[in-house]
Parts: C-alpha cells; structure tokens; sequence
C-alpha cells in the first residue's frame, strides 16, 4: 500500500484544485493520500467527492502554521479532525487574517522596488483559498522577476530581505493540545527541515511532546539525513508515529507526489487515535 500524507491544492499554495490532487494521486499509483492545505479545510468536500470514483482513499487534514518562542515557523499536521472545532477554527481563522494583513503590507513594500500591485497577487489566488506569500511569489515570476517559486523565495521573498513580515501564528504546543481537543491526530511536519531555514531546538519537541504530540515527518526531502536519524531516535523514545510525504503541491513545487511514503502500519495508528472524523475510501 503506498500512501502520502502531505498534499496542498489550489486552496492554499498548490497549484491544482482538490479533485486534480486526488487523479494526480491515482495516476502516481498511490493508494491513500492525505489533502493538508495550510489552516484550512475548504479543499475537504471536493477531494471527498473525487476520492471514490478514483480508487483512492483521502485523509481529510490540514497543515496548521506555528511559530515557536524563538521566532521559528513551525508547521503542524493535523489529520481527521473535526474542521467545525470551535478552538482550532478561531486560531486558524486568526492566522489566516494575520497572513492577509502582512501579505498586503509586503506587496506595498515591494511595490516600491518592483511594478507589482495588489491586484496581479490577487490573479494567482483561488477563490477562498488562505492567502500567503507562495501567491506573491507567483506574481513576481509571472512578473519577470523571478525564475520560478523556489528562486522567488531564495532571493526576493527570503526571511533576510528587507521585504519580509512576519505575522503572528499560534505556539505550535497551543496547536497541538487544539487539534487534540478537536479529535484529530497532530504530527510534527518536516520538523528538521534545515534548507528552509532555522529549526527549533529540543525544548520546543519537548514541549508539543508533552501537550500530545502523535507523530512526526521523518521521511520528506527537506530533512537531512542525520536529522531523519535523531527523529527516528526521538520518536523511539517518546512512542511517537513517524510519517513519510511528499509536500505535494502540483507545480509549485518539484515534490512529486509519492517520493516518501508512509507505513500502512502508522496510518492505522492515526485512524486508531482519530476522533474527529474519518478517512474516505472508495
């Protein structure tokens, strides 16, 4: 059974709509993919309405954006959680109005330097979807300005420049303790992910160890071997899942969908501890 449990579609940062996911997922020959698009579940229905008549089982998830005490992003993965929760929807709905307000605030900045407006963003953004700076980036490359994403985000749009605005997102240990409160499975998302910039230190694992955490990323690109050695150590350790994806997210990026897998053994475990709602199969 090959199963990936980290895809985006065009309701965040992927470049396909959630129904396009799930045939990409067929035609790769998974078997189970998980829909994760950051801080929202407006993708859910329609990859639900696709999965059956393709022969694929889907994961209703989410990618929860965190930011720990020192500064550093943090993602969370939350899988089959009840998406009315009211705790875990107000601090995502929070987020994602903050990811709004700074996105505005970095095009005006940019717009002092590039021929870019507001409105060329808005023309790269589904209808609904969470809104963030993967959709700059596309207009700075529609633009001119950039080769692709990746070149926009390692030049114009990185943490360094002078364009650059962070926004606030929850304590990823207050983010776990949510997903838990709304019956969903939180793991730890490319948690050693150096090439994306600063990971946390160990006091951060401790602390979303200690508020619940179920699981974490080991097998994903970004994570560098050696840190793939000191999750696995950590997971033994604590009794924590390990998972392996892929960060699908169409075009955006050149994560291929089933690149890492996951073990039919984890997700059982993640449905095991699920209560929030269920996978859908065909």
């Amino acid at each position: 059974m090959r199963i990936d449990l980290h895809a985006h579609s065009n309701v965040s940062d992927g470049t396909e709509n959630p129904a396009d996911v799930i045939a990409s997922a067929a035609a790769a020959g998974l078997d189970v993919v998980a829909l994760t698009d950051h801080d929202t579940t407006s993708g859910w229905s329609e990859a639900a309405a696709a999965a059956p008549g393709l022969g694929v089982a889907l994961v209703p998830g989410m990618e929860v954006s965190c930011k720990s005490s020192e500064g550093i992003s943090v993602h969370l993965l939350s899988y089959l959680h009840d998406p009315t929760h009211p705790g875990l929807l107000a601090e995502i709905t929070k987020a994602k109005s903050a990811r709004l307000t700074r996105a505005e605030s970095m095009v005006a900045i940019l717009a002092e330097d590039y021929e870019l407006s507001w409105e060329d963003v808005i023309m790269h953004v589904t209808p609904g979807a969470t809104l963030g700076r993967p959709h700059i980036a596309d207009a700075l490359v529609s633009m001119g300005a950039a080769r692709d994403r990746s070149d926009a985000f390692a030049s114009i749009l990185t943490s360094r420049s002078r364009y650059f605005i962070p926004h606030y997102a929850p304590d990823p240990a207050l983010a776990v303790e949510l997903v838990l409160a709304a019956g969903g499975v939180p793991v730890f998302a490319h948690p050693v992910a150096s090439a994306r910039g600063r990971v946390v230190g160990l006091e951060t694992f401790h602390d979303m160890i200690d508020a619940g955490l179920a699981g974490v990323e080991v097998d994903h690109r970004d994570n560098p071997e050696e840190g793939r050695e000191f999750l696995r150590s950590l997971a033994r350790k604590h009794d924590l899942l390990i998972t392996g994806s892929s960060d699908y997210h169409g075009t955006g990026k050149p994560n291929l969908l089933g690149e890492n897998v996951t073990s039919a053994d984890a997700l059982a475990r993640i449905e095991d501890l699920a209560s929030g709602t269920a996978v859908v199969r065909p």
